[in-house]
């Protein structure tokens, strides 16, 4: 009798390799993947993989089909808009993603703040949705407020530009013309950003311990946007600059999402991430994402103590209860190296020679092999994560690895430091 459980993974990232790495600690998961290039570590851990276009829901269906899998965990958000979820469950594969529709949550902003306005959900900021470049820029004109600019559809985390941080007025009323499709302009919030992620079976959400990421390239939060340069999270799973009120509004927000979604008939399963600016007046929605973070999904993945693959399940079947998610209270800390010039000019093919083993764990994202050597892409190569006691054991640990790495690579080594830390909770006074 066959006890396995077939698990497929969708996704070729750092995310990915996280997920699976949780996947293959049940000794009766066997992990399928479908992926846009080859990911040597999730490789390493699958029974079976298929290379190819991992937003093709035929494509991903019928390898999915073929080999019996059960089971589906969609990493990125790319296939999660083209329908991948809905195609596999008619295929009579549960997955842990949601569907197209509920999808919208983060491949539509404008959907998602029109979501929030109409079921007078919490932490909306003032926002204006423009379907072409003059009418927005007449209205950047009138107006002697600062906004964030945004594309209403998916541009990998990096579309978003913010004016007083990226943009002039006149840059942004530039802007606003390259722009395709609709697009949203906020309220410019000021405060400090926060990470909830949570599992969802469609109707329960079970929280995550809260972690913060660093979007900007370079050490001190300057230089362009990038998908993440890595994150960190507290050994009591949240944030000194973040109170008990603050961190149950959060939660209450994205509780009525999730049931928002379910009344509009298109109930929300999966992993739902929320993007909150701590403002003076609490928690305010930056974006919601439709699956787990990257580099979060690192974080928490590294700290969960439950049984992964009885999580997928609980959250695919709608089983979920809170006493099947167990983290670990420890502090973790995650470093990407990315190729030199990331993200404008990435160079790819740069050789890579890791260092002397240590504690921290490895996620390879976008690296391949080539024979003995991993050899980096022109996106973020590798992630690190430290996991200790204390933030600084954690700290340690992961910056002892990233930098033990030769090639051309580098990462920002003040993710997760005291000083980073300390300079969040003094902002955090200062504002309110």
């Amino acid at each position: 009798m066959n006890t396995n459980t077939n698990i497929l993974v969708v996704g070729s990232g750092g995310r990915e390799h996280a997920i699976a790495k949780a996947l293959s600690k049940h000794p009766q998961t066997r992990i399928f993947a479908v992926m846009n290039r080859m990911n040597p570590g999730i490789a390493e851990l699958a029974f079976k993989v298929l290379v190819a276009p991992e937003t093709d829901p035929e494509v991903v269906k019928k390898f999915s089909v073929d080999n019996q899998v059960q089971f589906a965990c969609i990493g990125p958000e790319a296939p999660l808009e083209t329908g991948v979820v809905d195609v596999l469950i008619k295929a009579g594969i549960k997955c842990v993603g949601p569907s197209q529709k509920a999808a919208r949550i983060e491949t539509d902003k404008s959907f998602c703040r029109n979501l929030m306005k109409k079921y007078n959900i919490s932490g909306l900021p003032e926002y204006h949705v423009f379907s072409s470049g003059r009418d927005a820029e007449t209205f950047l004109k009138s107006s002697d407020k600062e906004y964030a600019i945004k594309p209403s559809g998916l541009t990998g985390g990096k579309g978003v530009r913010i004016m007083g941080e990226h943009l002039t007025r006149e840059e942004a009323c530039r802007y606003v013309h390259e722009l395709k499709g609709d697009l949203v302009i906020e309220e410019r919030l000021i405060g400090e950003e926060f990470t909830l992620q949570a599992f969802v079976d469609g109707s329960h959400l079970v929280p995550m311990p809260l972690v913060q990421d660093h979007k900007r390239a370079y050490e001190g939060d300057v230089g362009p946007n990038t998908g993440g340069m890595g994150s960190y999270t507290l050994p009591d799973h949240s944030f000194p600059f973040v109170t008990e009120q603050d961190y149950k509004k959060a939660l209450m927000i994205m509780k009525q999402t999730v049931a928002s979604l379910a009344s509009e008939g298109t109930p929300f399963v999966g992993v739902l991430y929320g993007q909150f600016m701590n403002t003076a007046h609490g928690p305010m929605v930056i974006e919601f994402n439709a699956r787990f973070g990257d580099p979060e999904a690192m974080n928490v993945l590294s700290l969960l103590t439950s049984d992964f693959t009885g999580l997928v399940k609980a959250i695919a079947e709608g089983t979920l209860g809170e006493e099947d998610v167990q983290f670990a209270n420890k502090a973790s800390v995650c470093k990407y190296l990315v190729p030199e010039g990331y993200p404008d000019n990435p160079v790819p093919g740069g050789v890579l020679i890791p260092g002397p083993a240590n504690e921290a764990l490895c996620y390879y994202a976008s690296v391949v092999r080539d024979e003995e050597h991993l050899v980096t892409q022109s996106s973020r190569t590798m992630a690190f994560v430290g996991i200790g006691d204390t933030l600084e054991e954690a700290e340690r640990i992961a910056e002892e690895a990233a930098s033990s790495v030769k090639g051309p690579v580098r990462h920002r080594r003040d993710i997760g430091t005291r000083s980073v830390l300390d300079k969040r909770i003094s902002h955090m006074k200062e504002i309110r």
